[in-house]
């Protein structure tokens, strides 16, 4: 059986809002349209336009609106970024700007940040040689100066998160937390695959808050392992590796004789 990917933002989401206690950890997300992103923009104050269908960042859009400015109406798409004085005017561009494909729109989670620029943590949840969901791994990733994603593929650097969590957590405390994310994505993945039973495989992408409280921004089907690479210890990314074979994501191959 071929392994199963789920590409919808929206199927995977629905999975974890029907659960009553992730369901407090994912950001209120509501399909796109003008009094959505008209309302959620009013509650929060900052929200995210993302594509339903889609990956590495690609797309996703950043509203803000700053009562009291000139032009509060603030959105940024890639590096480019625009200004308006109404909200009329800035949905109208933003409609422009934005692919011609469905969307959705999320709360905005404000994000730790590192040496200023914002980050978020990627947990791999695989299944085992066991067939049973472990955690194999965790990175950072810090966001390009200029973009609003985090993606490695889109100019994120990717980071341990130890680094990226000394200044916010003591070292006892970090471990605990580590911990407790790593759990966090195996009980994820057991939730996903009630509904996905061929799913062997998810990236979480987990944001941070400012009180540490983590978010599940977006789970993934088929993560890139290779990120793990970039961790100083590569027996992480070996773990990442071998499962994967053990699954038939890779094959292994054989030298000649």
């Amino acid at each position: 059986m071929p392994i199963q990917r789920v590409r919808s933002k929206w199927a995977k989401t629905d999975v974890l809002l029907a659960d009553p206690v992730l369901r407090q950890y994912v950001p209120v997300t509501l399909h796109y349209q003008r009094t959505s992103v008209e309302n959620l923009l009013e509650h929060f104050g900052m929200i995210y336009v993302k594509p339903v269908y889609g990956t590495f960042g690609s797309g996703v859009i950043r509203l803000e609106k700053i009562p009291g400015a000139d032009n509060p109406y603030r959105f940024q798409s890639g590096e480019k970024k625009y200004a308006f004085s109404s909200f009329d005017e800035m949905f109208r561009v933003l409609s422009r700007v934005k692919k011609p494909k469905p969307y959705l729109v999320q709360q905005g989670i404000h994000l730790l940040k590192h040496d200023g620029r914002r980050f978020d943590l990627r947990v791999m949840v695989q299944h085992n040689p066991r067939s049973q969901w472990e955690s194999t791994g965790m990175i950072g990733r810090v966001a390009h100066p200029r973009k609003i994603v985090t993606n490695y593929h889109a100019g994120g650097t990717p980071l341990p998160v130890a680094v990226l969590l000394k200044n916010y957590l003591s070292k006892e405390d970090l471990k605990l937390y580590e911990s407790r994310l790593l759990k966090f994505g195996v009980v994820i993945a057991n939730t996903l695959s009630k509904k996905f039973p061929r799913l062997k495989e998810i990236g979480i992408d987990v944001a941070i808050d400012q009180q540490l409280k983590p978010w599940v921004l977006e789970v993934n089907t088929s993560p890139d392992p290779f990120i793990f690479k970039k961790l100083p210890s590569r027996s992480v990314f070996r773990r990442i590796y071998a499962y994967a074979i053990s699954y038939g994501k890779f094959r292994v191959r054989k030298r000649k004789a």
